[in-house]
């Protein structure tokens, strides 16, 4: 489609820009010459030196004549980053160019400060977004978007050990692994077409683990019942790839069972693909464990240590899953998709969870377990781990005032079951006196199963939340370390305002809490409006329904093809016209 210039001429005016995550917003006043305010059906985009269309940004209508524009520079719509290259932006209607956006004289000293380096492969590179106010511009102070890719360089002569060492080491083990990439990617073409006849293969997935368990165990389960797997081949793999290294032989075997599929489900990020493609013909499902917590992961902690590269594993994926349209927008962040490739099925492994008769036999369990529970109220201490990775996860036991908590447990009649992230190795310093009220569980295997008997559940930024939220029982969350947590973590959304339950910044604030009862329960219920499109034991039958056997339900259908419908006008978009002005 070749755009005109507009005959009216538009004033487009730049009057803020401000980051959230991976996502930039920038405010656009809008007038005509003549005084008129224009209408609010306008499209906005990113136009580079050779006049292609980078990006559409969403707009937001703020008030007349004022919009929000905002683009996750991780993904502008295709499921990539916006490409490199000098962008300049325009406002547009369905077959008029009416405006340059230009940067209002009181913003511009402070323009470059607007700037952000997102940096990755374990900080040797940097994906930088620069804005400028365009120097060569007749149209006055016309905003300047420039994105590269940028690897890290020496400052300095290097040292004769350095030039040395990188010598014997550094191209060698680099062109090691990249040969061994090029053989593991030729191996499974191979396998590919030896296998190209096979039908109606799927497989169940980790790297995380050396067996499959929570929403990939039960998927499959619910085939198994449903009679499916005898009209499918089933294969599984389970190899604690991301944390072990593991033979050849094993990788091997791994590529011969891709090569055999239609569909691959996993649960987690998978290292091997974020440099080997799967064939087209094999769709990638994320069944992510995660419901809805607070922490980033992926791309929506870009810029943080172990954030993923430009093209990861994450951008493979057909589809992902969350438990509400709601909350699709964090997922399709984190991996760097689309919000119409996450499907609210809800998560497979409450299925289980949420079966009154599975409740009732796990909480006679519990109870013979743990008999001290029986006829006390509990509290469930359940955080997530601190440090950067499973090799060095912790939690500060020193935060906890021991001492307070017991003589509270003994007056109001609770006992305290602390549950730490599997990764946390050192267990919980707890005294001999005080062993009568207090109980480390984290040998007992299914957090979800410790909800059934807990009165009230302190936490802080883990996903536990949204499966204790549907017990529609009180929660805690013991923040001491929230702003080196959100500098080295980062947050997908406002941690208090997104928090089912009373934030606490200290031991005596959550004591305080607990002996006056303040836990600010009505924000559970909202959280369970939010986050739940389903309350019932179908999401694994959602997943095979929808995923498996192809029956999206119409609306989601539409939602993804009006996207591609939107990719597909932006590139036929032709800007040409601007290079004769």
């Amino acid at each position: 489609m070749q755009n005109r210039l507009s005959e009216r001429l538009l004033e487009a005016t730049i009057i803020s820009i401000r980051w959230e995550r991976v996502i930039v917003h920038i405010d656009v006043q809008l007038k005509y010459k003549d005084g008129a305010l224009p209408g609010m059906d306008l499209e906005f985009y990113a136009v580079d030196k050779s006049f292609a269309v980078g990006a559409l940004f969403q707009r937001k209508v703020l008030q007349e004549g004022l919009v929000r524009l905002s683009l996750n520079i991780t993904n502008t719509g295709d499921c990539k980053c916006l490409r490199m290259g000098s962008y300049q932006l325009y406002a547009c209607n369905r077959q008029d160019i009416l405006a340059k956006c230009v940067v209002d004289p009181a913003v511009v000293p402070e323009i470059e400060n607007y700037s952000r380096s997102f940096l990755h492969h374990n900080r040797g590179r940097g994906y930088l977004v620069n804005f400028y106010v365009s120097e060569e511009d007749e149209a006055g102070l016309a905003l300047l978007m420039h994105t590269m890719d940028a690897a890290k360089v020496e400052m300095e002569p290097p040292s004769d050990t350095k030039i040395m060492k990188s010598a014997i080491t550094g191209p060698l083990i680099t062109l090691r692994k990249n040969a061994g990439r090029m053989r593991w990617r030729y191996c499974y073409r191979k396998y590919v077409k030896h296998y190209q006849k096979r039908q109606k293969t799927i497989m169940f997935m980790t790297e995380q683990s050396d067996k499959i368990g929570g929403n990939l165990a039960a998927v499959y389960k619910r085939i198994c019942e449903r009679g499916l797997d005898k009209e499918y081949t089933i294969l599984f793999s389970a190899r604690p790839q991301s944390y072990i290294k593991q033979k050849r032989s094993s990788t091997k075997e791994l590529l011969k069972k891709l090569a055999k599929c239609d569909m691959v489900f996993v649960d987690d990020h998978v290292p091997l693909f974020d440099w080997l493609e799967l064939d087209k013909r094999t769709s990638l499902i994320q069944l992510w464990h995660a419901g809805a917590g607070f922490k980033s992961s992926g791309y929506s902690r870009w810029g943080h240590i172990g954030c993923p590269a430009p093209v990861s594993c994450h951008r493979q994926y057909a589809y992902g899953i969350s438990g509400s349209k709601n909350i699709a927008m964090f997922f399709s962040e984190v991996f760097g998709i689309t919000d119409e490739q996450i499907l609210p099925t809800g998560m497979p492994r409450m299925d289980e969870y949420l079966d009154e008769a599975y409740r009732r036999e796990k909480t006679e369990e519990l109870y013979q377990l743990y008999p001290a529970c029986k006829g006390k109220k509990v509290i469930l201490f359940a955080p997530t781990y601190r440090g950067k990775n499973r090799g060095d996860a912790h939690y500060p036991y020193e935060m906890i005032d021991f001492g307070r908590l017991y003589n509270f447990c003994k007056e109001e009649g609770y006992v305290v079951l602390f549950k730490m992230h599997p990764w946390v190795r050192e267990g919980v310093p707890i005294e001999d006196n005080y062993k009568d009220a207090f109980f480390d569980v984290n040998a007992f295997p299914n957090i979800n199963d410790l909800f059934y008997i807990t009165e009230i559940l302190i936490t802080d930024y883990s996903s536990n939340i949204f499966e204790y939220s549907l017990m529609k029982k009180p929660m805690l969350f013991f923040a001491f370390d929230k702003i080196q947590y959100s500098f080295s973590r980062g947050f997908h959304r406002d941690y208090e305002e997104a928090a089912p339950g009373k934030v606490c910044y200290t031991f005596p604030e959550i004591m305080a809490a607990l002996e006056q009862k303040d836990y600010e329960y009505e924000k559970v219920e909202e959280y369970v409006r939010k986050h739940f499109d389903y309350i019932d034991s179908s999401a694994s039958d959602r997943v095979i329904d929808w995923i498996l056997l192809g029956n999206l339900p119409e609306e989601l259908k539409k939602g993804l093809q009006h996207n591609q419908d939107v990719l597909k006008r932006i590139h036929s978009l032709d800007f040409s016209v601007l290079g004769h002005v």
